[in-house]
């Protein structure tokens, strides 16, 4: 290869690498922007993608930044005829509990700069103001929040679920979206303003006047102006190499997809998400086996809730998409990570308590069943990092665990802010490196809850 040079260089070709660029060359098309990756751009982490999103977060600050990130996507939406295939069922969170104040103080927090009236409560059977998610048009959907408290009512609607359910919330700007075909798209209009990519691992990089990055088996290095870290799981791999450490942490993470051929999920049932905990159904023999094995006696105790099931492929589809982020142990990233043999048996089984006619699955997966998984990258607080870091020069976008796809858009316009020197959204500081000087909003994060789902 001749020697290139670029004004910026994105490291990665992921959701979040492909967005950057996007938004670098839709913003200053002058730019020279190079995306480098030693893989086909979204072959890795963003091929895992539970493709959702949602702007329900704990705090204001994420909720502005998705809410801002929706909208950007129902833009792309738009120009591009629907090629993104964005639908808005919303997002349903149900539990068992009774007392739910804490869920609702949070949503509360969150829509702080909003209308309250956004939220809405139904606690009669007779309420008839709650609008059910017959359509998946993300045009028409009501924006806002609705609380279900009556027990009746959620029988009514969601007459699948677990009958101990008792209360439902159901987050109605959330949906679902074709990433795949997002990225394509962004890809193509970099393409045609000028970018390049180039394909090939980073081993090196040396900082000077510029930056002088080392390719693998290429003679000549790539010089630029600047560097954006997009490496997803990557991102300390990247930083290190300038002596930057970056306060993230992988955590790989695993689903499940399959035909259902038995029609045990309704095609119209929102992406649903069991908040509770729980103890998996095994019956009395599998218990005893697994409890003598100390490698899975874990197995019969109990796990974090956060279980997830959603039709997948739309209206006109049968296939079932399942999730559980029950991992929580920090690994060292890794080009083929090792899946659980036992998961889709383990997911089966957590999401058959939200919706018991999966059961019938049980010992039963159909043959066809897709499994898979990515890294979480995150944050402890798990909010993005977007923006400079200590390296003049040398900017990163990435710790977006479980939310690239959502994220991506805003994330990528706001890391091209950073780089461009345009003025900042009022969040900008909030997510990126500049936080951890800010004691107060640390010592806030760290009593709230992190928006993990």
């Amino acid at each position: 290869m001749a020697s290139h040079h670029t004004d910026t260089l994105i490291i990665g070709a992921g959701i979040i690498g492909i967005a950057t660029a996007y938004y670098l060359k839709k913003m200053a098309p002058e730019e020279s922007v190079t995306i480098v990756e030693q893989d086909q751009p979204m072959a890795f982490t963003s091929a895992q993608s539970g493709e959702n999103y949602r702007n329900w977060w704990p705090h204001p600050t994420m909720k502005k930044f998705t809410e801002h990130s929706i909208d950007l996507m129902e833009q792309i939406s738009d120009i591009t005829s629907e090629r993104i295939n964005m639908t808005r069922r919303g997002y349903i969170l149900a539990t068992r509990e009774n007392d739910i104040s804490d869920l609702v103080s949070e949503l509360t927090d969150s829509y702080s700069d909003s209308s309250l009236d956004l939220i809405r409560y139904h606690n009669s059977v007779l309420s008839n103001n709650y609008q059910p998610a017959e359509s998946e048009a993300w045009q028409s959907a009501p924006d806002g929040v609705d609380i279900l408290e009556s027990e009746s009512l959620v029988k009514k609607h969601f007459a699948n679920f677990d009958p101990d359910v008792k209360n439902i919330i159901h987050i109605r700007r959330a949906g679902i979206l074709d990433s795949q075909q997002l990225g394509s798209f962004m890809l193509e209009e970099f393409k045609v303003t000028s970018g390049k990519r180039i394909t090939g691992k980073v081993i090196n990089i040396e900082k000077g006047s510029g930056f002088s990055v080392e390719i693998e088996g290429q003679t000549n290095p790539i010089n630029a102006t600047r560097i954006i870290n997009c490496a997803g799981p990557f991102l300390n791999e990247i930083a290190q190499m300038l002596d930057v450490q970056l306060p993230v942490t992988n955590v790989l993470q695993q689903k499940i997809a399959f035909p259902d051929t038995l029609n045990a999920i309704p095609r119209k049932q929102p992406f649903a998400i069991d908040l509770d905990p729980q103890i998996i159904d095994w019956d009395e023999e599998e218990k005893n086996l697994l409890e003598k094995e100390s490698e899975f006696a874990w197995l019969t105790q109990k796990l974090p809730g956060a279980i997830h099931c959603r039709p997948e492929g739309g209206d006109n589809s049968n296939w079932l998409k399942l999730g559980w982020a029950f991992n929580e142990s920090s690994v060292t990233e890794s080009w083929t990570p090792e899946l659980d043999d036992f998961y889709p048996e383990i997911v089966l089984r957590g999401a058959a308590r939200l919706n018991p006619a999966l059961k019938s699955y049980y010992g039963k997966l159909p043959r066809k069943v897709a499994h898979y998984g990515g890294y979480y990258t995150s944050t402890e607080e798990n909010w993005p990092l977007i923006g400079k870091t200590t390296v003049e020069g040398f900017f990163v976008n990435g710790a977006m665990s479980g939310f690239g796809t959502m994220a991506a858009c805003a994330s990528g316009e706001l890391c091209a802010q950073w780089v461009l020197d345009e003025k900042l959204p009022d969040y900008a500081e909030d997510l990126s490196l500049e936080r951890y000087n800010n004691l107060e909003l640390m010592e806030q994060l760290n009593s709230l809850n992190k928006g993990k789902l």
